[in-house]
């Protein structure tokens, strides 16, 4: 029987980026069903009764839901070609440590960057500036996070990249002067076809940014 692949999505969404980066790795035909997360579709509060939100990964009919649970799914599921997660427990326990970290000091300090203004900006900003140099700092000299291929660690942390032009923008810095080999990282996975079909345009991340600012009586 064929694969039914089905993915609840929202476009500006890194969670659910993250989850097209790690399908298109794998080379899997999925339908996308883009979401309207202000007024619910009933298959996306029947997929996901608990927390009601995108990304949501239908397979043959059975939800998953989380996109770091999705992205290790789809690398189980699909083993036969590009691994994402490393064999060895070790080494796949430093991947979940630092999809973690991400998680913690990357997204969540992206989300506050461009909402906040003044000091409290400053403040955001200088956390996220020192995020990016401890995760600039584990990659070193590689060529990906996990060594010489693209993994989980890559997968999970490139989708915020297509807002970091909204964040230079509204923080005015430049995330390439700050952290060079981070920003030469950011270049070698654009080259990926599979990042670059997946990731949204950042000048219409920026738009949609300018428009939930207006929305939010944020200036």
């Amino acid at each position: 029987m064929e694969d039914r692949v089905t993915l609840l999505d929202f476009w500006p969404s890194s969670w659910a980026t993250r989850v097209k980066v790690a399908l298109a790795e794998k080379g899997i035909e999925y339908e996308s069903k883009e979401q309207n997360l202000i007024d619910k579709s009933p298959l996306l509060l029947e997929m996901n009764p608990v927390h009601k939100m995108i990304p949501v990964l239908i397979h043959n009919g059975k939800p998953i839901c989380e996109s770091l649970n999705i992205v290790q799914y789809i690398d189980e599921v699909w083993k036969d070609k590009s691994p994402l997660l490393p064999s060895d427990p070790y080494q796949r326990s430093q991947a979940r440590f630092w999809a973690d970290y991400i998680d913690k000091k990357i997204y969540d300090n992206a989300k506050k960057l461009w909402k906040e203004k003044g000091e409290k900006q400053e403040e955001v900003k200088r956390e996220f500036i020192e995020g990016l140099k401890t995760l600039e700092g584990e990659l070193g000299d590689k060529l990906y996070f996990g060594g010489e291929s693209f993994g989980f660690v890559d997968v999970v942390l490139v989708p915020v990249t297509s807002w970091f032009y909204s964040l230079e923008i509204c923080g005015k810095f430049s995330i390439e002067a700050e952290c060079p080999r981070f920003s030469a990282w950011i270049k070698r996975c654009m080259e990926k076809e599979s990042v670059s079909s997946s990731l949204p345009d950042p000048h219409k991340i920026y738009d949609f940014v300018l428009l939930l600012k207006k929305k939010m009586g944020i200036e």
